[in-house]
Order: structure tokens, then C-alpha cells, then sequence
């Protein structure tokens, strides 16, 4: 009875509300008693009885109650911890105990399987698996709160490590692994391919060549398709459609997309040389952005010259293949003629145009933006050079200096705050001789005025383009921006006995293609020289080119300094390094780099120098063998397979040194 009476009764039965429930009914049984007994006593002592044994029914039950409360928590208590228990050991997932000296304390039977060593305890992980104990390291070293996905004899787990424990899980979702690498090897991707001069080419060939040569393409790049499992679709003469799947995508890139120098030579050996741009998107489960993204893909491929491939997914970096040849000059002009009547157009609705280079502008930057101005103003519209007339290289300086002694004074230049203060929504922005917004002379103007852009430009085509310009006249192929320029010009209609351009201005134009071309020995063609006649034709002098392209004495020595630090990193390749405390004009930088290729046994040359106490600028050149633009691509930079160059932000020389020659090594390697 004691025992009885200690017993604890559960909580649930001291709740207050069932306490006053149970009052309120003995109350009433005992209220009723004694109203029973008042009526009748007989009666009223069996309802006496009964409340007795209510209350001691009441008091009885809430005890045997309680018992089997504490019975059943103490029962589900036992089951929780058995089940907690026979989880460690059955459940699978890998668990592994061990102390601060890396010994195993225990392992689970599940984590046991993976290890096949049945005497563990007192063994450090090192020793009984060197492999696990290395990722068990590296996860530790990661201090992060994430869990880590590992390989780990041949499987896939997620290992997660209570360091302050030292436990180690381990989860095997090698299934999980295969499903996803799965999915993504069975991605779609979406491909377009462009044969770059085909109707240029055909408008040559005979109907049975023309035959012959188209059934050999559609042979080649079914051939191809066919090799990657891979369907390919002809949509019109010089235009497929490909689609595949990302594992063989994969494959296509390991192969470095042999199909670009197959087309290349075996069709230079028939005389009927063709060249293939393609673009590719894959990463989006939406056709849609797929299609959208493979275009902008061929599109830069052909702005970068053709003969390449320029594969990415939506919003990320592009990867690019080929581009190992010149970019073919185009014999026709009928683009020259379609641009400059449009550009024409435009300047007619716009109230004022800007013309801008690249920063630092040299005498092509500076002279085919004097030749915009000077179509803008034949049709009646306010144009300007952005320049600030006493910051320019020794060149355009002396450009500058003759414009301005000259009898008829145009006014041709206006600085960045000036150009920022009579800006409006109506007026156009001309990029020339170059495209990309982290080199332009002046990025205020080209925020102010990013949607209302047109681009004149002879360097192949980066991922840093402007978004949505108004006017886009890219062509690798030109020997300098000069050049574009002058074709347009040449189909501007002047009234009568009005003059598009004076003979110092000429003269300017044909520095700027003496200057890009190195005196008509890199990348000319046919149209370089005709362009070139024609600014002879109309007053430029090639006296005046050679005066406004002398060099100062200081500069020669500079050049000459920076020449005889010449040494070859690599067969046929030559680096330059200016000193790392001095800061040495780009143009001298360039003009040194060019010297390099003078010389014999250097295809390539890299001349290094400070351009300002944070930056080191690296100009690149070749005779055509080695793509240099490749080379710069890799540390952040561009330009043309012969002429390019980058910048490198907070380094020394030597540092920049080693970025280069890493890049060459990369360049080599993907080259073999």
C-alpha cells in the first residue's frame, strides 16, 4: 500500500483541468447523497455507498494509470535507443570513430564492408587506407560547414565530418552520381555551321565544281557528325544545323574539332579553299536559349575572322577552337557599300556624333576616326573626336599640331568632359579600331551612350562587345580601321566640288594603314592597297606619312634599349622586358616588338613594359605561323592572329613573365 501510494502520478493526470473536472463530479455525488438522504435515509445511504467507491474507483484508477504510463514511456524509451542502436549498425551509412592521434576507436558493420580489414580497432586511417585518410585531411582543411562529395574506392560519397567529435560519415550515392552523370551526359546541345566564303567561291567555280565541292562538304561534316553520334542537318548552301548529346560534345573537344584543318587543307589543295565557322550552346534545357546562344556563338566566331569554334553555355565564358588561319580578305565590296549607306542614315537622325578610340590612340585609332567625322559632317551633323590634346603619343600629337596650323581649321577635336556635357538621348557613340568597353577612350561616354553604339573595327571579335549596337562593321580580314573607313568614304556623294576629306586628313587616313600594316608587309590585300590608292588619289602624301610618322630621338633610344633585351623563350620566340621601375609609352612597346620580327629566326615576338605603377601592357606580333592573339586571349587580352595584346593588373615584370610563358606552354600543348 505504501508502495502504491509513492507512486508518481504522470503529469498528464495533475493537469489542472482534469483535477477540476474530477472535483466537480465528486462535489456533485456528494451533494447528491445528501439530498437522497434528506428525502430518504435508506436511499440516501446507497448513494453514500456509491460515492465511497467513486472516490476510491477515482483514486484507484488514476494510480493504475500512472503505471502504465511510466510502463509505456519506459517501454518506448528502450525501443528508441534499441532502434537508435541496431541504425548504427545496419543503417547504410558509413560511421567511423577515432581519436586526436588519428586512431580508429570504432567502425559501424556497413563502413566495415568498404574497408575489408576485420581487425581495425587501434589502427590508424592512414595505414589501413591511405586514400581515405587523405580525404578526411583535405575535408578538415576545408573548415567548412558544407558537405563534401568524394570518390572513394570507385564510389561516390558524401562524407561529412564532425571535427570537435571526431566522426566521420560516410554516405554512398554512387547510384545517385550515375543518374546525374547521366543527365548530364544526355544534355542537348545545339550547334550551327557556317562554311565562311562559299559564295564567294562559287561564284567562280564551274556548275560541275560547284557540284563536286558541295558534295564534298556535306560528305566531310557528315562523315564528322556520323564519327559523334551526332545529327546534322543541311539547312541551306553554306548553313547546317547540328545536334548531339554533351558526352559527345565532350569527345569533340578532346579531338580539338579536327574537322576545322581537315576542311582547311584538303580543300587548299583543290584550289577552292573553305574554312568553317561554328558555333555551339549547350548548359539550358530550354531549346530556345539554346538556338539564341548558338548564334551569338557563330556570330562571334565570324567577327573573330572564321575558321573556328566558339562553344559556351548562357551566361558563362566562351571557349574557342581554331582560328589558326589569316582571316580570307572578301574580293567584294558590297558590304563596304551597304555599311557606309547605312552609317549615313544613321548620322542623319542623330543630332551630334562622338567618335572614340581605344585608350592611348594611335595614328589608325585617331585617323579613321577623323574619316567618321568627316561623313558625319557631310550630312550636316556635329562631329568630334574624343581626344584630350595633352595627353597623345608623339605621333598624333604631331597629327594634332599640323591640324591645327593648317588654313582651314575644323575643329575636329573635343575632350571627354566637354563630349559628356553636350551629350543627348539622340546622339551616336562611333567605336573605332576597337570593341571592347575595358579599353575605350572614355567609359563615362560609353554608358552615357551603350545603346546608341556603332562599331568600326578590323580586330577579331571578343566576348567584351557591346550589347545591342545600332551598327556593327567587323572585318578581320582589313589591314587597320583606317581601311574601313576609307572604303566607306569612297561611296560617300559629296555635292559638287565639295570634299570629303583634305590632304592632311588623307594623308592622316594613309598613316593609320602604313602604321597597322608595318608599311604594307602584314596583313594586306588587295583592298588595302586599293584602299591606300585611293587616299594617294584625292591628296594624300606619302612624304606627309613619313614626316608624321618620324620617330624623336628619345624614343628611338628608348626602342632601341628595349630591343637589346631581347632573348628567345622558345624556338622562334623572342620576349622583350622593359625595366620594372619605369614606365615606357605602349607605342614604343609596340613599335619594339615589331622591330623583334625583323630579325632572323623569330616568328613571334612579346615585348613587356610598365604602363602605369599598377599595370604591365604586353604587345604581341608574328609572321602569321603563331597566333599570337590566342597567346593574349589566355592572359585577359586579343587582337589579330599577327598583332595582339593584353594588360596584367598588379604585377612586377617578371611575374608577367611567367603568366606569358605559362600561356605559351598552354598555347603549345593545345597546339601538338
Amino acid at each position: 500500500m505504501k508502495d502504491f501510494l509513492r507512486n508518481e502520478l504522470p503529469a498528464f493526470v495533475k493537469d489542472s483541468r482534469l483535477t477540476a473536472s474530477v472535483i466537480i463530479i465528486l462535489a456533485l455525488s456528494l451533494l447528491g447523497s445528501i439530498v437522497a438522504l434528506i428525502i430518504n435515509p435508506l436511499f440516501g445511504l446507497a448513494m453514500g455507498v456509491i460515492f465511497i467507491l467513486t472516490v476510491a474507483c477515482v483514486v484507484y484508477g488514476s494510480y493504475i494509470l500512472a503505471g502504465n504510463a511510466n510502463n509505456f514511456a519506459v517501454n518506448l524509451s528502450y525501443r528508441i535507443k534499441r532502434s537508435e542502436q541496431e541504425a548504427m549498425i545496419k543503417m547504410p551509412l558509413g560511421i567511423l570513430l577515432y581519436d586526436d592521434d588519428r586512431q580508429i576507436q570504432w567502425v559501424n558493420p556497413y563502413l566495415q564492408l568498404y574497408l575489408k580489414d576485420e581487425d581495425l580497432i587501434g589502427h590508424t586511417i592512414k595505414s589501413v587506407d591511405p586514400e581515405l585518410d587523405k580525404l578526411i585531411d583535405e575535408s578538415l582543411k576545408a573548415k567548412t560547414a558544407e558537405n563534401h562529395i568524394v570518390n572513394w574506392d570507385s564510389h561516390e560519397f558524401e562524407m561529412v565530418i564532425q571535427g570537435d567529435l571526431n566522426v566521420v560519415y560516410l554516405l554512398d550515392i554512387t547510384r545517385y552520381a550515375k543518374i546525374e552523370q547521366k543527365y548530364n551526359n544526355e544534355l542537348l546541345v545545339l550547334g550551327q555551321i557556317f562554311i565562311d566564303n562559299y559564295d564567294e567561291l562559287s561564284e567562280t567555280m564551274s556548275d560541275q565544281e560547284l557540284s563536286t565541292t558541295s558534295s564534298y562538304v556535306q560528305n566531310t561534316l557528315s562523315e564528322y557528325a556520323q564519327n559523334y553520334n551526332a545529327y546534322l542537318k543541311r539547312i541551306d548552301e553554306d548553313h547546317f544545323l547540328l545536334l548531339l548529346h554533351m558526352q559527345d560534345l565532350t569527345k569533340m573537344e578532346q579531338d580539338k574539332f579536327s574537322v576545322l584543318d581537315k576542311m582547311r587543307l584538303e580543300t587548299s589543295r583543290n584550289n577552292t579553299p573553305l574554312t568553317l565557322s561554328i558555333g555551339i550552346a549547350f548548359g539550358s534545357s530550354l531549346i530556345l536559349e539554346l538556338a539564341n546562344q548558338a548564334q551569338s556563338n557563330l556570330d562571334l566566331a565570324l567577327g573573330r575572322g572564321g575558321d573556328q569554334v566558339v562553344l559556351s553555355q548562357p551566361g558563362q565564358a566562351a571557349r574557342f577552337y581554331g582560328g589558326k588561319s589569316n582571316p580570307m580578305e572578301k574580293r567584294t565590296r558590297v558590304r563596304a557599300r551597304m555599311v557606309s549607306q547605312a552609317i549615313s542614315e544613321l548620322f542623319k537622325e542623330a543630332d551630334r556624333v562622338f567618335v572614340v578610340g581605344h585608350a592611348n590612340p594611335d595614328m589608325d585609332s585617331i585617323g579613321s576616326g577623323i574619316g567618321v567625322v568627316k561623313i558625319a559632317r557631310l550630312h550636316g551633323v556635329q562631329a568630334n573626336v574624343v581626344l584630350d590634346l595633352n595627353k597623345t603619343n608623339y605621333d598624333v600629337g604631331r597629327l594634332v599640331n599640323k591640324l591645327q596650323q593648317a588654313k582651314e581649321k575644323t575643329n575636329l577635336f573635343i575632350s571627354a568632359s566637354a563630349a559628356l556635357e553636350n551629350v543627348t538621348d539622340k546622339s551616336v557613340l562611333v567605336m573605332v579600331d576597337h570593341s571592347k568597353y575595358s579599353i575605350t577612350y572614355s567609359k563615362e561616354l560609353y554608358n552615357r551612350l551603350k545603346n546608341r553604339i556603332i562599331v568600326i573595327d578590323h580586330h577579331r571579335r571578343g566576348e567584351e562587345f557591346p550589347e545591342n549596337p545600332m551598327l556593327t562593321y567587323v572585318e578581320p580580314y582589313a589591314s587597320s580601321a583606317c581601311e574601313l573607313v576609307t572604303e566607306m568614304v569612297e561611296y560617300q556623294q559629296p555635292s559638287s566640288g565639295k570634299r570629303v576629306l583634305t590632304d592632311l586628313e588623307a594623308t592622316a587616313m594613309l598613316a593609320g594603314i602604313t602604321v597597322d600594316s608595318k608599311e604594307f608587309s602584314l596583313r594586306t590585300g588587295t583592298r588595302t592597297f586599293d584602299a591606300a590608292s585611293y587616299l594617294r588619289s584625292i591628296g594624300a602624301s606619302s612624304v606627309g606619312v613619313s614626316e608624321l610618322l618620324k620617330e624623336d630621338i628619345d624614343s628611338f633610344l628608348e626602342r632601341t634599349r628595349l630591343v637589346s633585351s631581347l632573348k628567345m623563350i622558345k624556338p622562334q620566340m623572342a620576349v622583350l622586358c622593359g625595366p620594372d621601375d619605369k614606365i615606357i609609352d605602349p607605342i614604343i612597346t609596340a613599335q619594339a616588338a615589331d622591330t623583334a620580327l625583323d630579325l632572323k629566326d623569330v616568328e613571334a615576338s612579346f615585348a613587356l613594359t610598365r604602363r602605369s605603377k599598377d599595370t604591365i601592357g604586353i604587345s604581341a606580333r608574328s609572321m602569321g605561323e603563331i597566333n599570337v592573339q590566342v597567346i593574349m586571349e589566355k592572359l585577359g587580352g586579343g587582337g589579330h592572329l599577327s598583332n595582339a595584346a593584353t594588360q596584367i593588373k598588379d604585377v612586377s615584370v617578371n611575374e608577367a613573365l611567367a603568366k606569358l610563358v605559362e600561356a605559351v606552354d598552354t598555347y603549345e600543348q593545345e597546339n601538338e
